[in-house]
């Protein structure tokens, strides 16, 4: 914590001695900040004191998936008319979000001033001082969102580090051509049709430990006890997560399923030898691209929360891990009042939209006042996202996270790549799962 506290107590301490106007962000109300103590600038400042001024010249360096690079740009250039206290220069390249932690950590000082990171990486980025806490304009922010996603982002210390802007889980695509809406409730029912020769029932990435967690949870284990919070506990290795062991090597034991991997259930949706496959939104594509799923595929593609699956006796729906996709600002940045602008800008509920829009984005808004939006209601994929959302679990927030990918994705990889794990090695491979998880030294 201490990278930032500098950057923090400057910011409070204007925050409470600085009264200016609302800076234009798109979420309204009034505001204080400072920039390297002092007053920043607000663009309907009387005159004289910013709205004539010479605008500063600042530079901003913004990390974003490669498929968000075209509306980001036009997302900045619409800041920038919206903030003429500032003549911006951005350096936006592509660093997506599954790369941004990792880089942010290696070398921060070049690290980008805001970037997205999912919001289950929030905490160890808070742990290790990385992120700055976000202040700017902080009720309207707070007001925009659910409880579940500000709870999601928000610090030990109360502090929002980060801007959630899309819900970050999957659900399961099936062809509506090999499975009645009533046959997808039931990865039971599923697997025990004949599709025919050449046609695989059911796909999921098992060596993925943001999928394999699914059916741990559908059989009753918790991580990091009941509310995720509790660094100590993790029951993986219980008679529950020996059943689901069990059920993991049985399933891709099966000659109808088939391991998903570099895109690999996706293309056979498209070419109709695999009747379902687990994803989210991402997969869908362009509609009107055949090479796309939602274009080859056409109204043949259904989507609808994961099935059940019966786990020593009891049927229960498989619970994903649920996060969120967010915008941050580093610790270290040296405009901190502009980035946090920025951030809110891009996470705001016309952004939000927008990046709904987008046929390359495609991302499902998190803002409250979107839920009504009629495109999004008319959306099967992202009704089948809300709705897995009801049955899944919150990915833990908490620092101690970060020990549980790489045991987990260890443990996927010897059941599906090198068959590794069996009857006579289960308890004790479960065991060094959880003792590694719970380690003390976190591993990243």
């Amino acid at each position: 914590m201490k990278k930032f506290a500098a950057t923090v107590l400057a910011l409070a301490t204007a925050l409470s001695l600085v009264a200016c106007g609302g800076g234009g962000t798109g979420s309204g109300g009034d505001a204080t900040a400072a920039q390297g103590g002092t007053a920043a600038p607000q663009s309907d400042a009387p005159a004289g004191q910013g709205a004539e001024a010479t605008p500063e010249a600042i530079n901003l360096k913004v990390w974003i998936p490669e498929e968000e690079m075209e509306l980001t740009q036009q997302l900045c250039a619409a800041f920038d008319e919206a903030h003429p206290e500032w003549t911006i220069t951005y350096d936006i390249s592509v660093t997506g979000i599954d790369e941004s932690v990792n880089s942010l950590e290696t070398d921060p000082e070049l690290a980008a001033d805001v970037m997205q990171v999912p919001s289950g990486s929030v905490a160890q980025c808070v742990n290790e001082g990385l992120l700055l806490p976000i202040t700017y304009d902080i009720d309207n922010v707070k007001s925009l969102y659910g409880e579940g996603a500000v709870s999601a982002v928000t610090g030990d210390d109360g502090y929002i580090y980060a801007l959630p802007f899309s819900p970050n889980s999957f659900f399961m695509y099936y062809n509506k051509d090999m499975y009645t809406e009533d046959e997808v409730q039931s990865l039971e029912t599923m697997m025990a049709k004949d599709l025919g020769d050449g046609v695989y029932n059911f796909s999921c990435d098992m060596t993925n430990s943001w999928y394999i967690e699914s059916w741990f949870f559908a059989a009753g284990c918790t991580l990091f006890g009941e509310n995720g919070t509790d660094p100590t506990q993790c029951d993986f290795n219980s008679e529950a997560g020996v059943a689901a062991t069990k059920y993991i090597i049985d399933l891709v034991n099966n000659p109808k399923y088939i391991e998903d991997g570099d895109g690999l259930a996706g293309t056979l949706m498209k070419e109709g030898t695999l009747g379902a496959m687990c994803s989210g939104t991402w997969a869908m594509g362009d509609p009107s691209d055949p090479t796309s799923l939602s274009g080859a595929l056409g109204d043949k593609l259904g989507a609808v929360p994961l099935p059940t699956v019966v786990i020593n006796g009891k049927e229960s729906r498989l619970s994903n891990f649920a996060d969120y996709k967010t915008i941050a600002v580093k610790s270290s940045t040296t405009q901190p009042l502009a980035a946090q602008m920025l951030a809110e800008w891009l996470a705001n509920a016309d952004s939000q939209l927008a990046r709904y829009e987008d046929p390359a984005v495609q991302a499902t808004p998190t803002a409250l006042s979107l839920m009504d939006n009629e495109k999004l209601a008319n959306d099967f994929a992202t009704a089948a996202l809300l709705a897995q959302t009801e049955y899944a679990t919150p990915q833990p927030n908490i620092p101690q996270i970060a020990n549980y990918w790489t045991p987990m994705q260890t443990l996927g990889e010897s059941i599906c790549l090198r068959n590794e794990v069996n009857d006579a090695n289960i308890q004790e491979t479960l065991d060094k799962v959880v003792s590694d998880i719970l380690s003390t030294g976190l591993t990243g």
